[in-house]
């Protein structure tokens, strides 16, 4: 591979090339001095087709502030803003494109630095992606959570309240007039959805992999404290330009058990499973399923915002003192000798920090919220190569379950199903949504919550049952539902043999997801099965990605990436 570009290697040298290099920046008004300067590439996802990177144009703004402060010479490049609303298809698919994009501008461009700005579901994990592959001097910028909405007193947050609102909804509880009156008090600024969605898991995954200034992930995306963080970044990608400190100094085996560790307490989004699993392997860490269900165990669920708890990320958690308490809380799991974006070790950098002073929102480790992390692993005749649950977000009563299967292949298919008043459709049967993995879907849509609860059961006061899927869910749902089935029914995973009435057995505590058949049956099943793509696509990137994407346990990234 061509080694990165850099001023150095762009500049050096007396030739034609260099002169018209030379003119082109002083065509828009740079000088001589500038061109001296370390170049500082700020690479910003803003884009006004996503609210949470809405706020970048300042916060650009704030990190040439401190590039030039610090003597560096900072020049801005925009690339795709990914927001999963916006698109109508999965915007997993596009984390993949983003991530090729940014490592070719961090690579090719003649940066020695880059401070890159992100929020959402699947830029962050994107970003990361390029970042461990360019192996530059780097610093990810959080683009931090918007603030919280609010309705008759009543605290709303984005995705999480939505799916209670619309449960409500077609129960006959909310009229056609109330639901009008409360989409406007979903969300209360621009940023990331401020509940512990995948987002803002990913922003707080940053700072715990050393990646982002302690603190940053957390700062509302409004607020003056996440300015003064986007000057300071600015700062200190300059200092790091100057000691040679790249992604691959802290992007390590010990920083991403960090990272899974602050995942876990945090009663972070599932998403991560697969993002993390892709970062990892653009360094050449291998992370297996094994890996999140090990440090699962000797955690503890700590931090009480939705949707596993009560309160929000810019606000309840950030003030009760965001990652840098809770990593202090978890001092003695995590790996202390990990380099950072601040020059130090974690080590270093926790002995200013204090644990918290509020212990409703971080709980101590001797009075956890829960005894073990929030997402757990599965493994069976259902799952060969795993599947996750969110258990901070279902039920206990369910973690434990053994019945009937009810097998959609469309989503359409399963809403009918689990709407209709007539149907047979209990808390003592599963269903199950397949098709809808990397290849299948393509790009595993975040139908794991859109499986509604039907009406006759809520209005029984049941409010939860089983859902099984290749999908994935939205960091910001809730409930019992399997995820990640791998491999995926599209790709002859024994999802794909599941007959209505067979018997499936999940069992979180040991971490079991079976069908009650025999090897022989389902082997016999997937030989007369044949899954095709929800959508066929013939050419495109969407082409592309269905021909090379990998399943959800190698993170779904490209096979050659």
């Amino acid at each position: 591979m061509k080694a990165p570009s850099n001023s150095k290697s762009w500049l050096g040298g007396k030739n034609r090339q260099v002169l018209l290099r030379r003119a082109l920046i002083k065509s828009m008004g740079y000088t001589d001095e500038d061109l001296s300067k370390p170049i500082v590439g700020i690479i910003n996802t803003w884009g006004e087709t996503n609210p949470g990177h809405y706020n970048f144009k300042q916060l650009a703004e704030a990190v040439k502030r401190g590039v030039w402060a610090a003597g560096g010479f900072p020049l801005e490049i925009n690339t795709m803003s990914i927001c999963e609303v916006f698109f109508d298809i999965s915007s997993l698919i596009y984390r993949n494109l983003l991530a090729m994009t940014t490592e070719e501008l961090i690579a090719r461009h003649p940066f020695d630095g880059v401070v890159l700005i992100g929020s959402c579901d699947k830029s962050v994990p994107g970003q990361l992606m390029a970042a461990a592959s360019a192996d530059k001097p780097m610093i990810f910028l959080p683009g931090g959570p918007m603030l919280p909405g609010n309705h008759k007193g009543e605290t709303l947050v984005c995705g999480t309240d939505s799916f209670k609102i619309w449960t409500k909804y077609q129960a006959g509880e909310l009229s056609d007039e109330d639901l009008k009156n409360m989409e406007g008090c979903l969300y209360g600024s621009v940023g990331a959805c401020p509940i512990m969605g995948t987002a803002n898991s990913m922003q707080c995954a940053t700072e715990s992999l050393g990646l982002s200034l302690p603190g940053s992930a957390t700062a509302p995306a409004v607020s003056s404290e996440k300015a003064r963080f986007a000057e300071m970044t600015g700062r200190q990608i300059v200092e790091l330009v100057k000691q040679n400190i790249k992604v691959s100094d802290i992007l390590t085996i010990g920083a991403i058990r960090n990272a899974i560790t602050v995942l876990m307490a945090s009663g972070g989004s599932t998403n991560l499973i697969i993002h993390l699993t892709a970062i990892a392997r653009r360094r050449g860490i291998k992370l297996e399923l094994a890996e999140f269900q090990k440090i699962s165990d000797k955690t503890k669920l700590l931090v009480n915002v939705k949707p596993s708890g009560q309160g929000s990320v810019g606000i309840e958690f950030h003030q009760a003192g965001g990652v840098p308490a809770l990593m202090k809380e978890l001092e003695g799991l995590l790996d202390l000798s990990v380099m950072t974006v601040t020059g130090h070790t974690l080590k270093e950098n926790l002995k200013k920090i204090h644990l918290s002073h509020n212990r409703k929102v971080i709980a101590s480790w001797e009075k956890p919220l829960a005894e073990g992390g929030g997402i757990a692993t599965l493994h069976g005749n259902l799952a060969p190569r795993g599947a996750v649950i969110k258990r901070s977000a279902a039920s206990p009563e369910l973690l434990k379950f053994r019945g009937e299967a009810r097998v959609f292949d469309t989503l359409a298919e399963a809403e009918k199903y689990l709407l209709d008043e007539n149907s047979d459709m209990d808390e003592h049967k599963a269903v199950i949504l397949r098709g809808y993995g990397p290849k299948g879907a393509p790009g595993m849509p975040e139908f794991g919550n859109y499986m509604p609860i039907p009406p006759k059961m809520y209005k029984r006061g049941i409010k939860d049952f089983v859902r099984i899927t290749d999908a994935r869910m939205s960091g910001g749902a809730f409930g019992t539902v399997v995820l990640h089935v791998c491999p995926e029914a599209a790709d002859k995973g024994p999802l794909g043999a599941v007959r209505n009435g067979d018997i499936i057995v999940l069992d979180v505590e040991k971490g079991i997801l079976n069908v009650e058949l025999s090897d022989e049956e389902i082997a016999k099943r997937l030989a007369e099965t044949d899954y095709k793509t929800k959508e066929e696509f013939e050419r495109g990137f969407v082409r592309h990605y269905i021909d090379n994407v990998m399943q959800a346990d190698l993170g779904c990234d490209f096979n050659y990436l």
